[in-house]
């Protein structure tokens, strides 16, 4: 599994001519370490003097912050497999036989079942990837100030991880012959990048 891949291993494979893992799967780790990187904020918060002299409802943001960004980081990691087992399902409907009529609808009806799995899976990525900024945000706010900076590499992060899945489903959409349902997707990762990008910059700032 790619999740209990060492790095370099990971990087070797990611490099080689197999076509997966791929921008999906990278675009779920992207979401992962963004994660990843907010929990570390948390953790070296929790317990600190200015933790203590914080409010009940700040401590409470902060420690529901912490729960979250691990919670998100392992969801995410499960997502990167997914993404692939999603992209193989997919080619394996393109093996399947036609040489009969009923054999060429079959095929067509699970090759369209295949590209909504490879659609849905880096959505998911992206939306859930949405919802980190909002324990990023509190990490930059009133996290540990000497990790402010890595909380706002986790806001890039999380934005990279939305942009990223989103250029997944994008290049799934345009096979897909449902036009409602086109349409639809495409107005949902219109507004997650706007929003993403919305989010990031004000991260961006507030760390500033």
């Amino acid at each position: 599994m790619l999740k209990d891949m060492a790095v370099k291993e990971f990087v070797e494979e990611l490099s080689s001519k197999s076509p997966a893992p791929g921008g999906g799967s990278v675009a779920a780790l992207s979401g992962s370490l963004a994660s990843a990187l907010a929990s570390m904020v948390f953790s070296l918060t929790t317990g600190k003097k200015d933790y203590k002299e914080y409010d009940d409802q700040i401590k409470d943001r902060i420690d529901t912050g912490l729960a979250e960004t691990g919670r998100l980081k392992a969801e995410f990691l499960e997502l990167m497999e997914k993404d692939v087992e999603a992209f193989l399902e997919l080619m394996e409907a393109f093996k399947m036989p036609k040489t009969n009529e009923a054999e060429i609808k079959e095929r067509g009806r699970k090759i369209q079942e295949g590209y909504v799995k490879a659609i849905e899976i880096p959505l998911k990525v992206a939306q859930e990837a949405l919802k980190t900024f909002d324990y990023i945000e509190t990490a930059a706010r009133w996290g540990n100030k000497n990790a402010s900076s890595d909380a706002g590499v986790a806001a890039i992060m999380a934005q990279a991880a939305i942009e990223g899945a989103i250029l997944n489903v994008r290049i799934n959409l345009a096979s897909i012959k449902d036009h409602e349902y086109k349409a639809r997707i495409e107005i949902q990762c219109q507004d997650i990048v706007i929003h993403g990008l919305k989010r990031k910059e004000e991260i961006m700032e507030l760390i500033a």
